[in-house]
């Protein structure tokens, strides 16, 4: 299709404002900890907006209603597993990685964590998490990458190169620009706007086709075992879709946001407006794909491109029932989820090149004003690996968000857990874990199997931490003194 001024303008002006967000948290970012991690100095609002948005990539509004599309309500699983373990994540893992990163060394990355957590001289954990960031974040920078260059694509007509090289460019430049707070608050906006997108164009779907009923009865006229909540691929597919909340607790982009906090106090009160806002969101989402199954089976000659490809149900309905104006406001929160992550993303990637192997193996004295630098270069070289992994136009969002999703929860999901919580866990046990995490996901991936590589992945490199840890000598002295000093803070804050 060809853009219409009033789609032109709505996206002109949503962009402008995320870049002018940019520089304004330009003047505010001074030293490589503003440009990292704001300062920690995020409140309780912009912690539970901004963890969720950057969590809630281009899958959100393209891959997840898509699958529903595709395969019915039996996907929703995969919602369902999110929203437990997302509040898991925020109950215990939250409070307890704000704490302990702040009095490890005050730690700006996770590698940074693990490193001063387990006082590895070595630097073998600092290399190791950093290389699992980058070759998972490569993939997952890629799936957003992939979804901007689909929704430039059906809005204005481009060819699919063109089409990615525009939908990364405001992205990268307010990340470049500003930093973390520059990601922070535009994802505060960009939240704001995907919640209004995804309550309001299903409920004018279910509407246009005459109510709750009769859309369900268009679905089941479509295909019945669309609202089986037990599909094809059997308890193994509900296995695989619930395994993906176990992914939540290693997912740099989002504990990087319980690490900005600006304190321990913060962390209730923003989880409560985070799993608020996703439960909405993730609700809006399935019902979305649901709705899109009945509104195109009433409306089969506009049904063409969604069928094509199912990824742009949402797209198609905000296109279709809405007028101009208002669908260049419900198109922009697309390109908002996809924003929010990609930023998350790119600057945690940054971080890890800047932090972990710029400064931490090859210049220990290098300024303030020399990383911020550095990061922004990382920024871009990145972002433009991610195109490169992005450049086949048959990509699919959800593809490549479920295989990066696994790879870090394998990787470091366990890691981190344990590390906050057993006493008794060894550097030795952390890299095996790592390793064999992420190993076990990129091996199983290969087999081909129904079962998701997140659950084997997650199981094998508990097993390794624990059987590695108990091998070694346990922690003492300095190291044991301390995790006894932040459990001990943790209680009295009720943890």
């Amino acid at each position: 299709m060809t853009a219409s001024t009033p789609l032109l303008v709505t996206f002109a002006a949503y962009l402008l404002l995320m870049v002018g967000i940019g520089f304004i948290a330009w003047r505010r970012t001074r030293t490589f900890d503003d440009y990292i991690l704001g300062g920690r100095s995020l409140n309780g609002f912009v912690t539970a907006l901004a963890a969720g948005a950057s969590d809630m990539s281009g899958w959100l509004m393209m891959g997840l209603p898509g699958a529903l599309y595709l395969t019915g309500a039996s996907e929703a699983w995969i919602a369902i597993g999110l929203v437990i373990g997302a509040w898991a994540n925020w109950r215990w893992v939250a409070g307890p990685l704000r704490l302990y990163t702040e009095r490890t060394g005050n730690a700006l990355t996770l590698p940074d964590y693990f490193t001063h957590r387990f006082e590895d001289r070595s630097r073998l954990l600092r290399i190791l998490s950093a290389l699992v960031i980058l070759v998972f974040f490569a993939i997952y920078c890629a799936s957003g990458i992939v979804a901007g260059a689909r929704l430039f694509e059906s809005m204005f007509g481009l060819p699919y190169a063109q089409a990615m090289l525009w939908g990364a460019v405001a992205t990268i430049a307010y990340t470049f620009v500003g930093g973390f707070l520059a990601v922070s608050w535009t994802d505060t906006v960009q939240a704001s706007l995907m919640i209004f997108a995804l309550l309001l164009v299903p409920v004018f779907a279910i509407v246009g086709v005459g109510g709750p009923g009769e859309a369900l009865a268009l679905v089941e006229q479509v295909d019945p075992t669309r609202l089986q909540w037990i599909g094809a691929g059997g308890v193994v597919a509900v296995v695989s879709a619930l395994a993906w909340g176990l992914g939540y607790c290693g997912q740099p982009h989002i504990l990087a946001r319980f690490m900005a906090a600006d304190s321990l106090a913060t962390i209730p009160r923003a989880r409560r407006i985070s799993m608020t806002w996703m439960v909405l969101c993730l609700g809006g989402a399935v019902a979305t794909g649901l709705a899109g199954i009945a509104w195109f089976a009433a409306h089969p000659d506009v049904a063409g491109p969604v069928n094509a490809n199912p990824e742009r149900v949402f797209m198609m309905l905000g296109e279709q029932l809405f007028n101009p104006w208002v669908a260049g406001v419900l198109l922009s929160a697309i390109l908002a989820a996809i924003m929010s992550t990609l930023s998350a993303q790119l600057l945690v990637c940054s971080s890890a090149l800047t932090e972990d192997f710029y400064r931490g193996l090859l210049r220990p004295s290098a300024g303030q004003r020399e990383l911020v630098w550095v990061g922004r270069a990382m920024v871009l070289a990145v972002a433009l690996l991610a195109m490169w992994i992005a450049r086949d136009p048959d990509s699919r969002v959800l593809g490549l968000v479920s295989y990066a999703w696994a790879g870090f929860g394998a990787a470091f999901g366990p890691v981190v857990v344990l590390s906050l919580f057993w006493k008794r866990m060894t550097r030795n046990g952390a890299l095996a874990g790592m390793l064999a995490g992420a190993a076990t996901v990129i091996l199983w991936k290969q087999t081909g199997s129904a079962l998701y590589e997140m659950v084997p992945g997650f199981f094998a490199a508990t097993i390794a931490i624990v059987v590695v840890s108990l091998l070694g000598t346990a922690p003492a002295g300095e190291l044991a003194a301390r995790h006894a000093q932040v459990r001990a803070a943790l209680r009295e804050n009720g943890y």
